[in-house]
C-alpha cells in the first residue's frame, strides 16, 4: 500500500504540469483573480496569532493492485503561532497527537501507550520541515503553515479557475480550482473579511490510480488555552521510545 502526501508535497514544489500523452485539450487560463484570491487567503492566514481548527478529511490509499481503499480521520489543531502546535488525529486505523512547545516535540501513541520526545527548531514551519526531512513525520495540513511564507510561491501554478460560488458547513464561500506539478486542487475560500481556506480537495495527477485527499475546515479564531496546552505530560503507564531517523 502506498499513499502520497498530499498538502505537503502538493503546495512546496510549484513546476510546470504537462498534459497527458496524446491529450489535445489545451491548458485551462491562468485567472489573475483566482490568484489574486489565494495570495489574499495566504495573506490573511499568516496575520493569525492564535486559531483552533477542526478538519475532517478523506485520503485515498493506493493499494498493491491499484484499487483505492479511502480512509478518513479527524483532526483537531491548536495553534499559537510561530512556535506553539498541538494535534490529535483519530482515525480507525490510529490515534495520534503532536504537541509542540517552542522546545520539545513529543509524538503521543494513546492507543499503544507510547511516545518519543525530541528537541526542536525554533518555529512550526521548521518543525515540518525537519520531522519530514529527518523522520519521516508529516503535520497534518502542514501548508496552513507555509501559505504566504517566504517559501511559498504562486508563480508557478499553470492554471487558476474561478468556479463560482460555493457553501461549505453554511458558510458561503467561492470555489477555485488550480493545477500545477503533478497534482489538481481546489480551494473553497470564505468570502468576506475571513478569507479563510473552508475545504481543500486534491487530486494526484501523475498516479493513474489519481488518489484524493480531502479536508473541510472548522475554525475558530478566537481559542481559549494555556501555556500546559502544548506540553506533553506522561501518563504514568506511559513508555518513551525513540523517534527512528528516516536514513537510518
Amino acid at each position: 500500500m502506498k499513499r502520497t502526501r498530499y498538502f505537503g508535497a502538493v503546495l512546496a514544489a510549484m513546476l510546470a504540469l504537462s498534459a497527458p500523452a496524446g491529450a489535445q485539450t489545451p491548458a485551462p487560463a491562468k485567472d489573475p483573480a483566482a490568484i489574486a484570491a489565494l495570495e489574499s487567503m495566504s495573506a490573511y492566514l499568516r496575520t493569525l496569532k492564535a486559531f483552533q481548527v477542526e478538519s475532517l478529511t478523506t485520503t485515498d490509499d493506493v493499494l498493491d493492485d491499484g484499487l483505492l481503499s479511502q480512509q478518513a480521520a479527524k483532526n483537531t489543531f491548536l495553534v499559537e503561532m510561530p512556535n506553539k502546535l498541538f494535534v490529535t488525529v483519530s482515525s480507525d486505523a490510529k490515534e495520534r497527537s503532536f504537541l509542540y512547545d517552542g522546545k520539545n516535540f513529543t509524538l503521543w501513541a494513546s492507543r499503544s501507550r507510547y511516545y518519543a520526545t525530541v528537541p526542536a527548531p525554533a518555529t512550526v514551519r521548521e518543525l515540518d520541515d525537519e520531522l519530514n526531512n529527518k523522520y519521516g513525520i508529516e503535520i497534518p495540513l502542514a501548508d496552513l503553515f507555509r501559505f504566504g511564507s517566504p517559501t511559498w510561491n504562486a508563480a508557478d501554478i499553470t492554471a487558476a479557475v474561478d468556479l463560482g460560488p460555493g457553501t461549505v458547513l453554511g458558510v458561503t464561500c467561492q470555489h477555485y480550482a488550480f493545477r500545477q506539478d503533478g497534482a489538481d486542487w481546489q480551494v473553497w475560500i470564505q468570502k468576506g473579511a475571513f478569507p479563510l481556506p473552508r475545504k481543500l480537495v486534491i487530486t494526484t495527477t501523475d498516479d493513474p490510480a489519481r488518489p484524493q485527499h480531502s479536508a473541510v475546515l472548522s475554525w475558530n479564531l478566537a481559542p481559549s488555552y494555556n501555556a500546559e496546552a502544548f506540553t506533553f505530560v506522561p501518563p504514568a503507564d506511559a513508555k518513551r521510545i525513540a523517534l527512528a531517523v528516516v536514513s537510518q
